[in-house]
């Protein structure tokens, strides 16, 4: 079929001013000119000089497709299509059909319709190549047209037109919208391939798509064309096969009713079959085992996971038709790469041996933050880390490396918990730990514990148990506890102490430089701030214990929700306080109408920009200052030092403070909420002790009165982590600033989209970008290390790392569990919900009926009064939604997680760890929670 295509048309030879060719050979494509050639082909090309089977072909080049289109009304319609939402379908459709009319009603000029006849003997496959296409982070599948067993120069000119056409059906326009791909950088290529006639054909994973596990090929085979699999239209055989041994571990025989074979005249018809009576496979176990074999090489060259289109012809040649990236697994979680010793040698990063398997639990979403964190927050996580580690008496080898289980995966952290469950202690108190914290995380590690693979080896006591007593003997814990028990007020003295002491010693020197004010923030994350924890920590304890004391003590003479109810209104909760300072500014605001006219009136974002310009009213502008002052460190997903600060931001703060203007019931004001909770909290404190008599009962009444005395304090650890963090992000912003002024970044704030090792580099007097490729480099580059001399420059890696941050804020789905060979072991746990009820763990008791509102982002959020929030999972930067709540259902989170906590201070019901609620229910839908049982009903 090549032998016609002009050869005017191929790249060698040709000159560097010469225009882009019209048409390619497979041969004459490479990975670099996706541009030019598209996804599809680009793919076809790199598979086709690594010799796999691929049916020849070629392609006729976007360049056709540019000049084609260049004369038409595309250019107004990109124009009203970026301005169009990605939830606007209606208007989405209609530009993309005025897109399709335009892109065929183009003439198309003679040199071009001679390139796309061309060479056009014999049946062919017309497959559209769009530049976006076939990507690691977009598949888009199915989004574009192909034209099958199409004969005669004619038409497969009208195939090609037809193709150029369906960059613009409908679906594959919402598909861009929905993943934020500009509709005006996109092209169309067309792929045009010798039809193979097949036999058998299907598709093939070399991952398997449901469990994530890898290197096991997933195959669907039928007869016929691959079309009837790809499509849908059939019931193909399914096989699961281990790619390592060959070995078929599922085989499950579809009916094949339905094959797509070749007119003789051109196109393609849809055939019933008959049932085969024996139910015989349409593939041979010797020809599964080839096409695992294929696949796995593809993976090899590419080195990811493939989604496959494979064909069987008559004489049982194998053909390879089309490979993709698998687009929706979740990346295997890798650790650092620690420095070079001086002697060259890199110590143990502590990764996974190979051959071992590992479990990872996601850190990121225990913290209730679906994000990703920016590449300097992991840093800094992997700091804290270290000096949590050194802490507990384990050295680590290099402390920006962080500690050996730190983990990262998709922007998202994760730990290494395979020693934890691998030891005697571990496997018990570890999942007993997430109950209260993360409770359907502690679900899925308990599911692993009869897995052969994380067997206990660490049987002994002994290590915890001498660990534990060091640990508590370096920082006075059993004293602090007992102090604690004994005068209440004293632990709160020790913690303002320790606050103070350490506000005093987060800013650098004055005039430091760079890289002193680098050296400051990596010297405070890596050993001065968590050491201060042990300090705070056991007042919060010492009141947690009372209360599991209390219960001990009343065994089932307390019911369900009694104790909870003990928790409501607690004192001394830096988070409860926040909130209730947010209430009163509202309050303060209220009493002034030209002011609540313009907070009702005015888009958040302008009274943020009038908030720093200093021009707004003085009871507000006074007021949130006066707020910021005390709570300006915290942030919506504040445990990421990448973000802005409420400081720095404050839009959200003046969206919530117009949300509580709305409130019109004095009853459910907060202060007001607050104030019942705390009496009857009392009443219940007097009640259980009433009911338990006697010494049991005094000592239930001083169990549960050191509870609301201590127990407030369990924030506090986080806040002083916070507090740090925003200080340093300061510094950083510092350090911006001054690579801004060298002409090394665009704006202060790149410096988060860059490790503290880069920044330091770039921050170096004599920094010029020479070095090794960084491990958080482009792709590109850290693929092929040894055809790249330097490191990319900051800028480039910053714009770089920015859109795929952009892309991982769009992911839907990360795993809480998942091993280090791909499976989420949570894939095949979780099960529709039945009767409309979801059910989940129980977080505050109280029932409540009233009207969902599901949020996936807190910012410019609205509540009204009694709704109930619905939400994947919070941190405190959602806790003022808190207040206008009439109950709280969250996907993630345990009895003790931070939502639940609040949920039971501010008295309203709460169920956690409800699978798919943002999926199962939506807005506007009347619910019941039931925050005793843990069943929300629909």
């Amino acid at each position: 079929m090549d032998d016609d295509i002009p050869a005017t048309t191929l790249p060698a030879g040709a000159r560097q001013d010469a225009p882009p060719p019209l048409v390619l050979r497979f041969e004459d494509i490479g990975a670099e000119m996706l541009p030019l050639v598209g996804g599809k082909a680009a793919n076809l090309g790199v598979l086709t000089t690594a010799g796999f089977p691929v049916p020849p072909g070629r392609c006729v080049t976007t360049e056709a497709y540019r000049r084609v289109t260049e004369r038409t009304a595309l250019k107004d319609l990109l124009t009203a299509l970026a301005t169009t939402p990605a939830e606007d379908v209606v208007t989405l459709s209609a530009l993309a059909a005025k897109a399709r009319e335009a892109v065929l009603a183009a003439p198309v000029p003679d040199d071009i319709a001679d390139a796309a006849r061309s060479g056009a003997n014999g049946p062919v496959a017309v497959r559209s190549s769009a530049t976006a296409e076939d990507l690691p982070h977009a598949s888009f599948a199915g989004q574009q047209d192909t034209y099958l067993n199409v004969i005669g120069a004619d038409a497969v000119l009208d195939a090609v037109r037809r193709c150029w056409a369906s960059l613009w059906t409908d679906r594959a326009v919402a598909y861009r919208a929905a993943n934020g791909i500009d509709h005006g950088a996109v092209r169309l290529a067309v792929v045009i391939q010798e039809m193979v006639s097949s036999e058998v054909a299907g598709v093939m994973f070399t991952a398997n798509p449901v469990t994530g596990r890898r290197h096991e090929a997933v195959i669907d085979a039928a007869p016929g064309l691959g079309e009837a699999v790809v499509s849908g239209a059939v019931n193909p055989d399914h096989f699961v096969l281990d790619t390592a041994t060959g070995r078929i571990t599922e085989r499950r025989l579809g009916d094949k009713r339905v094959a797509v074979r070749s007119l003789a005249g051109g196109g393609v018809e849809h055939v019933e079959t008959p049932a085969d009576p024996v139910g015989r496979a349409c593939v041979t176990d010797a020809q599964l085992g080839a096409l695992a074999e294929l696949g796995d090489r593809v993976e090899r060259h590419y080195g990811t996971p493939q989604d496959i289109e494979w064909a069987i012809d008559a004489a049982g040649a194998l053909w390879l038709t089309q490979a993709r990236p698998i687009t929706t697994l979740y990346p295997i979680p890798h650790h650092a790469e620690p420095a070079a010793s001086p002697a060259g040698d890199a110590p143990a990063s502590g990764g996974p041996r190979t051959g071992d398997t590992r479990i990872y639990f996601c850190f990121s979403l225990a913290q209730g933050l679906h994000r990703p964190i920016t590449p300097m927050g992991i840093s800094a996580f992997r700091l804290l880390s270290s000096s949590v580690f050194e802490t507990l008496g384990m050295p680590v080898a290099d402390r920006a490396a962080g500690a050996p289980p730190v983990a990262e995966a998709g922007g998202r952290l994760f730990f290494d918990v395979t020693g934890l469950i691998r030891s005697r202690v571990g496997r018990v108190a570890f999942p007993k730990v997430l109950d209260v914290m993360e409770a359907r995380s502690a679900k899925v590690l308990r599911g692993l514990l009869d897995d052969p693979r994380f067997g206990v080896t660490q049987p002994s006591l002994r290590p915890t148990l001498r660990r534990a007593a060091r640990i508590a003997a370096r920082f006075h814990i059993p004293r602090r506890f007992v102090r604690a028990l004994r005068d209440p007020a004293s632990a709160h003295r020790d913690v303002a102490l320790l606050r103070e002491r350490m506000r005093g010693r987060l800013p650098a020197p004055r005039g430091a430089t760079p890289a002193e004010r680098l050296d400051h923030v990596e010297r405070m994350l890596g050993g001065q701030i968590f050491p201060l924890l042990p300090a705070i920590a056991p007042a919060a304890a010492a009141g947690f214990a009372m209360l599991g004391l209390a219960a001990l003590v009343l065994g089932d003479r307390a019911r369900p929700g009694e104790l909870e109810t003990v928790l409501r209104g607690l004192p001394h909760n830096v988070t409860t306080e926040m909130d209730l300072a947010l209430w009163r500014l509202a309050a303060r605001v209220r009493e002034d109408g030209e002011t609540v006219s313009l907070l009702l009136g005015t888009p958040a974002t302008e009274l943020a920009e009038r908030f720093h310009a200093g021009t707004l009213p003085g009871v507000l502008g006074d007021g949130l200052a006066d707020f910021l002052s005390g709570y300006g460190v915290r942030a919506v997903a504040e445990i990421d030092l990448g973000l802005p600060r409420w400081s720095e931001e404050p839009a959200h703060i003046l969206g919530v403070l117009a949300n509580y203007l709305r409130l019109e019931d004095p009853a459910l004001a907060p202060d007001a909420q607050f104030a019942r909770g705390a009496a009857e909290a009392t009443v219940m404190i007097e009640t259980l002790g009433g009911r338990a008599g006697g010494l049991r009962g005094r000592l239930v009444r001083f169990a549960l009165g050191r509870t609301r005395a201590l127990a407030g304090l369990r924030e506090m650890p986080k806040y002083v982590v916070v507090t740090a963090l925003a200080a340093m992000r300061a510094e950083l912003l510092a350090v911006g600033a001054e690579l801004v002024s060298r002409g090394l970044l665009s704006r202060a704030d790149d410096v988060f989209f860059l490790t503290f090792r880069e920044a330091r580099e770039a921050a170096a007097p004599t920094a010029g970008g020479d070095g090794p490729v960084s491990s958080l480099a482009p792709p590109e580059a850290a693929a092929h290390p040894s055809e790249v001399a330097v490191r990319p420059a900051p800028a480039e890696l910053v714009t770089w790392r920015r859109e795929e941050a952009a892309r991982e804020s769009r992911r839907r789905h990360v795993p809480r569990v998942l091993l280090s060979d791909g499976t989420e072991p949570e894939a095949t746990a979780v099960r529709s919900p039945v009767d409309g009820a979801l059910t989940g763990t129980p977080a505050s008791a109280g029932t409540v009926t009233g009207v969902a509102r599901v949020v996936l982002d807190p910012v410019g959020a609205r509540l009204e009064p009694g709704e109930i929030l619905v939400c994947p999972s919070t941190d405190p930067g959602w806790t003022p939604l808190f207040l206008t709540a009439g109950g709280l259902v969250m996907e993630m989170g345990g009895a003790n997680s931070h939502g639940a906590v609040v949920a039971r201070e501010y008295g309203i019901p709460a169920v956690v760890g409800v699978s798919g609620a943002t999926e199962h229910i939506v807005t506007g839908q009347e619910i019941t929670v039931d925050g005793a049982s843990g069943v929300v009903t629909t």
